[in-house]
C-alpha cells in the first residue's frame, strides 16, 4: 500500500500570487517612468524649439538691418556681433510654446543668445508614484545666433563705389557691388542658429 504525502498541496500558489503581484507592480512602476520620461521629453521640445523660434526672428531682424545698411560697411560688424537696433525675438517663443501646449520664460542671453525655461501645461497624471498627479516636467533651451561670414574692412581711402567682399563658411564668397544690389546674402546665409551644447 502506497501512502500520499499530506500537507503539499496549494502551497505554490501564494508564491504565484506573490510573484505576479510583484511583477504588476513593476510594470505599473516602469509605465509611471515612462510617462515622466514622455512629460519630459515634451518639455524639452518645446524648450528647444521655443529658443530656436527667438532666436531665428533674431536673426532675421538683423539680417534686415543689414540689408538696408549694406552700402555702409563701418555698420555691419555691429550688425554681425548683434549690437544692432532690433526687437527682441521671446515673443516667437511665446507663440510657439503654446503651439507645443507649454508656457515659456524667455530671455536674451547676451545680444546673440535666447534661453527659454519651458513648462508643459499637461502633467505626467495618475501613476502608482504619489504626487505625480499635478507634477509638470520644466526643461531649459538656449539657442545661439552665430554670424557665418567675416569680411576685412575697406581703408579710409576707398573708392564709394566699392564695398567689402564677405567669406562665409562653406567657402561662399559674396563680392557685392553698389550698383547692382539684386543678389544679397539671405538671412540663412549671414547667421547659424542652432541650439548651446549642454
Amino acid at each position: 500500500m502506497r501512502l500520499r504525502a499530506q500537507g503539499d498541496s496549494g502551497q505554490a500558489f501564494p508564491i504565484y500570487v506573490t510573484v505576479v503581484g510583484g511583477l504588476l507592480f513593476l510594470a505599473l512602476a516602469y509605465f509611471a517612468v515612462g510617462q515622466a520620461a514622455a512629460t519630459r521629453s515634451e518639455a524639452q521640445t518645446a524648450a528647444d524649439a521655443a529658443a530656436l523660434a527667438a532666436a531665428l526672428e533674431t536673426r532675421d531682424r538683423l539680417a534686415d538691418q543689414w540689408t538696408t545698411h549694406v552700402l555702409e560697411p563701418d555698420a555691419w560688424q555691429d550688425i554681425f556681433e548683434g549690437d544692432a537696433p532690433v526687437p527682441g525675438g521671446c515673443w516667437r517663443a511665446h507663440e510657439l510654446a503654446a503651439r507645443n501646449d507649454a508656457s515659456v520664460e524667455c530671455a536674451p542671453d547676451g545680444l546673440l543668445a535666447y534661453t527659454v525655461v519651458a513648462e508643459t501645461n499637461d502633467t505626467v497624471g495618475d501613476t502608482i508614484v504619489p504626487g505625480t498627479e499635478d507634477r509638470k516636467a520644466t526643461q531649459t533651451a538656449t539657442a545661439v545666433i552665430e554670424a557665418r561670414c567675416r569680411f576685412e574692412p575697406l581703408p579710409e581711402n576707398a573708392d564709394d563705389e566699392v564695398l567689402p567682399s564677405l567669406s562665409c563658411k562653406g567657402g561662399e564668397d559674396w563680392d557685392l557691388k553698389p550698383d547692382d544690389l539684386s543678389d544679397l546674402p539671405k538671412p540663412e546665409d549671414l547667421f547659424d542658429v542652432h541650439l548651446a551644447d549642454s
